[in-house]
């Protein structure tokens, strides 16, 4: 019994085999088939371009951001050139310009200095004092003033009568 193992129709081998190579098939091919998530997309929407028009935070346009950044900017700039007296570079004839001038400041002042007072001013050197020297205004309210007490004393004495009478003529 050595050669008793049953024999399988050819029909039945056939359609083994071709179910295996079916398989086969089916499997290599399967492999090629791209998955649905690796396929290639329409590539992604650009960005609108940026202008200035484009809000970029806080419901604020661009030329907004600029210029509120600008004016803070500006305003950091000024308070540390006040606070350190930063100077601006200036041109060669400026500077010449600006120590002339002191320098003409600086001459006044010391001619200022040498001039003598203003009661020197009006005596001529040399001569004497002169009585009729230039009164000011308030000198002569003052001598005003004295005489016309010294004629208001004399006016009320004479209105008291006296125990002497002169006689009349004329």
């Amino acid at each position: 019994m050595v050669g008793d193992q049953p024999v399988c129709p050819p029909q039945l081998l056939l359609r083994g085999w071709g179910a295996v190579l079916l398989s086969q098939c089916l499997s290599s091919v399967s492999s090629q088939v791209p998955d649905p998530e690796l396929l290639p997309t329409d590539p992604p929407k650009k960005p609108d371009p940026v202008n200035s028009e484009t809000v970029v935070f806080w419901g604020l346009r661009l030329w907004q951001v600029i210029a509120i950044f600008s004016v803070f900017v500006l305003a950091v700039v000024i308070t540390l050139c006040c606070i350190f007296k930063c100077r601006i570079p200036r041109t060669k004839k400026e500077i010449e310009a600006r120590h002339a001038q002191r320098q003409a400041a600086k001459k006044y002042a010391n001619t200022l200095e040498t001039v003598p007072p203003l009661n020197e001013l009006t005596e001529i050197p040399g001569s004497a004092p002169d009585a009729s020297a230039v009164q000011t205004v308030s000198e002569q309210i003052q001598t005003q003033s004295t005489s016309t007490s010294q004629l208001s004393v004399v006016r009320v004495s004479e209105e008291q009568p006296s125990s002497l009478t002169l006689p009349e003529t004329g």
